[in-house]
């Protein structure tokens, strides 16, 4: 069975490969045009003597032969084929190797679709995290509910440890937090170059003895479909099931969206907080 989808994926591999050197012509990458071709693209040895390596390896590559290969010489391999992103990765799987990470749009706007989905989420709260788990943007019940309309940026990992919103549930509290930080944990051995995750859990650590009693433990995990509850300083104990999702061109940013506990009067306390905010502001 192994060897059977092996064989398949190198299969796949030789395809992709020729259709991709196919379409590119010398003039794409530089080379002169000059002389008559019987085959439409690039030579074999073109691409080879532009990724800098040796033209039979490449062949070899192409027929999908069973050889090594490593991450450097397949990006020297899609940078000469114009290769996208979405193209580069799928040539690391037929290649056998786990794609790199996606790279994501520049900038840090949210776009207008996103922000509808969130303003349209009327059952609780909806925010936008980007990788490091700081928060984009959030809809009206995320700013009355967890605080995030104070004007202040707000990182979801370090409102869980410092927030008394969260801390004045203990029991709840504690048997959240370790699957708050290895999940916070995992997302960070994705990106292992990228120092920032590290500068938010240096500072969290420093501040907060339990983070960083639980971050010293390395633990890693996907994030747990737990109850996220909390403590509102207005209407008391609010109970969520958190679904998160993988924004397609953005795959940095997550859109988590919170639903009322089923078995809670978490709806009734959410009802009267906006009517709460309106006495008050009169």
């Amino acid at each position: 069975m192994a060897s059977a989808a092996s064989a398949h994926r190198r299969e796949q591999l030789r395809e992709f490969l020729r259709s991709r050197r196919e379409r590119v012509g010398p003039a794409d990458v530089g080379l002169p045009a000059a002389g008559r071709r019987r085959t439409p693209g690039l030579r074999r040895e073109e691409v080879a003597m532009l990724a800098g390596v040796g033209v039979s390896w490449y062949t070899w590559l192409e027929q999908g032969r069973d050889i090594t290969v490593s991450g450097d010489v397949l990006d020297a391999v899609a940078k000469v084929l114009l290769l996208s992103d979405p193209e580069r990765g799928h040539l690391y799987l037929l290649a056998g190797l786990n794609p790199p990470p996606p790279r994501a749009a520049a900038g840090t706007e949210v776009t207008a679709e996103i922000r509808q989905l969130l303003d349209g989420w009327e059952r609780g709260p909806a925010v936008v995290r980007d990788r490091y788990w700081n928060i984009l943007a959030f809809n009206v019940v995320a700013g009355w509910v967890f605080g995030c309309d104070d004007g202040e940026p707000h990182n979801c990992l370090v409102t869980f440890f410092t927030s008394p919103r969260y801390r004045e549930l203990p029991a709840l509290w504690e048997a959240a937090a370790p699957g708050v930080v290895a999940a916070y944990r995992a997302d960070a051995a994705l990106a292992p170059h990228d120092d920032e995750f590290q500068r938010v859990a240096r500072e969290l650590a420093a501040a907060e003895s339990d983070f960083a009693r639980l971050w010293e433990r390395h633990e890693v995990d996907v994030p747990v479909q737990a109850v996220n509850a909390l403590r509102h300083p207005e209407v008391g104990e609010l109970y969520f099931d958190a679904t998160t999702l993988t924004v397609a061109d953005q795959p940095n940013w997550s859109v988590v969206l919170y639903n009322p506990k089923p078995g809670t009067d978490t709806v009734d306390r959410l009802a009267h907080l906006p009517r709460m905010r309106l006495t008050a502001s009169a």
